[in-house]
């Protein structure tokens, strides 16, 4: 039975649960299922099986459970949730808060602090936001044993529920395979489990589904790979060194000099080093830069906010304010051979904005097309200050050398429908990880995304919030207020119209 996957239904009281058990996880992990769906406590749980209970050690094959079985759970919840008593009250009757609180229920719901784990929480609602991933995820099938088959498993079936959630959802099997295959993440302090550096947790869960996602655009490497091509010279002895790696982050140093996040990119891809001389024998300075060979289909960025402060022996923090790019534009950052693949994208993403403008002209008529050359020459200005920005990043549609509409649509679609789905080196910022405090292992984590509307969700643990582009603008460092830490940015594609 070792690796299948039972579909079971469980009675707790009036209500009925359909869950999945991996019968190559222990029963501790269906019982950590259970607890989340009901909220009973795993030590209160009394699961009736073949020849009794079933305990957490319990060997799937000697239990009698199979496929379609249901089960009877007893045991007493923390919080009974009644049903409300209150008369019906419209959404516009409501206070403000409680509007607020209402309107935002319908993009999901938060995961539930289980004791200084909102390191975890803010990296897994960052990792939701990338459909791409859910969908790997969920066409995840079991293979072999093992913690990182289950931490993927589980962070499968957490999606899962994040998805079909009217409730905050209770992490509590995932935490606990994370905890079992990393013990630092189980390490305690007066007690109490310890707060942890949210970037080690994201960096961790992705090495692990590395090797468990499999498949040409279901990998991580597909999904989040980096291509990176590194030169190092040495101007002592002459030496070249030429070298190609896969990463799945971008990095982006913090010093006196940076203040936009492509400034703090480009320092990033610098990699200057002491090596042996393979000339001289002895240790030589070479002088390195990297770029970009390969695109991903979601970009991470790290801000580097953080140092090990030998006195204090602990990671202190950068403060310095570094401006947020909503749309990244990676252009200058490419290898010559991947600037020539991108050049068609790019004309033919400018054409499709040409065409969309050159289409509402024509659907207005004349006097709406009076009204319409100003909104073209927004998109001109706009499509300007991308070419000043040359790699800020803070263009949101344009292109360069925009310059107004060149037709009636019909024309350039053509030129356009092969280039559609294709990269065109721009990103937009989908999800931002962000840290208030003064230490990494300190402090408190947030995570703030992207909505399919257009919408800014703030996710702190179990409490979301609506929030407007401003406030993620704000988010750029310079006080004690949430700083940027980490950034999920999703490749623009050639649209089909």
């Amino acid at each position: 039975m070792a690796g299948e996957v039972l579909k079971v239904s469980v009675k707790w009281g009036k209500q009925s649960y359909d869950v999945e058990i991996d019968t190559s996880l222990p029963a501790s992990a269906f019982k950590a299922q259970l607890m989340s769906l009901t909220g009973v406590p795993v030590e209160r749980q009394k699961v009736m099986v073949k020849g009794g209970m079933l305990k957490d050690d319990a060997e799937w094959a000697k239990t009698g459970v199979k496929q379609g079985s249901r089960l009877m759970m007893m045991g007493t919840a923390d919080k009974v949730v009644e049903a409300p008593k209150e008369e019906m009250v419209f959404l516009e009757d409501l206070p403000p808060e409680q509007a607020a609180h209402s309107a935002v229920k319908k993009y999901g719901m938060g995961l539930t602090n289980l004791g200084n784990t909102c390191y975890m929480n803010s990296c897994l609602q960052c990792l939701y936001s990338a459909k791409g991933l859910r969908a790997a995820l969920a066409s995840y099938e079991p293979a072999g044993g093992g913690l990182d088959h289950q931490l993927t498993s589980h962070l499968k079936g957490l999606f899962r529920q994040i998805e079909g959630a009217s409730a905050p959802v209770q992490p509590m099997a995932f935490l606990s395979t994370l905890r079992q295959s990393f013990p630092q993440f189980a390490e305690m302090q007066q007690g109490m489990p310890m707060q942890h550096d949210a970037e080690e947790c994201w960096s961790v869960v992705v090495n692990t589904l590395t090797g468990k996602l499999k498949g040409d655009a279901a990998s991580i490497d597909a999904l989040l790979g980096v291509g990176l091509k590194t030169e190092l010279v040495s101007e002592e002895t002459g030496e070249s060194i030429v070298t190609e790696k896969l990463e799945h982050k971008l990095i982006c140093n913090i010093t006196s000099e940076v203040n936009h996040l492509h400034e703090g990119i480009r320092l990033g891809l610098k990699d200057d080093r002491q090596q042996t001389s393979a000339k001289t024998g002895a240790m030589t300075t070479f002088r390195g830069s990297s770029r970009i060979t390969r695109l991903p289909q979601y970009l991470t960025v790290q801000e580097l906010r953080f140092f090990f402060k030998a006195e204090a022996q602990q990671k202190a923090k950068i403060l310095r304010k570094v401006a947020l790019s909503v749309s990244l534009d990676l252009h200058e950052f490419c290898t010559p051979e991947l600037q020539a693949e991108l050049a068609a994208p790019r004309d033919a993403y400018k054409a499709v904005l040409d065409a969309r403008v050159a289409q509402k002209k024509g659907a207005k008529g004349d006097e709406g097309a009076k009204g319409e050359g100003a909104g073209e020459g927004h998109d001109a200005k706009r499509a300007k200050g991308d070419e000043g920005a040359a790699g800020s990043g803070m263009d949101v549609d344009g292109d360069k050398g925009d310059k107004g509409d060149k037709g009636d649509g019909a024309g350039p679609s053509k030129s356009w429908e092969s280039h559609v789905g294709k990269m065109t080196g721009r990103f937009d910022l989908t999800a931002v990880l962000t840290h208030k405090g003064r230490s990494a292992d300190s402090g408190h984590y947030v995570a703030w995304v992207k909505q399919d509307d257009g919408t800014w969700v703030e996710f702190d643990d179990d409490n979301m919030i609506l929030r407007k582009d401003e406030d993620i603008v704000n988010l750029s460092g310079g006080g004690d207020w949430h700083m940027a830490y980490m950034l999920l940015y999703t490749a623009q594609t050639v649209p089909a119209e």
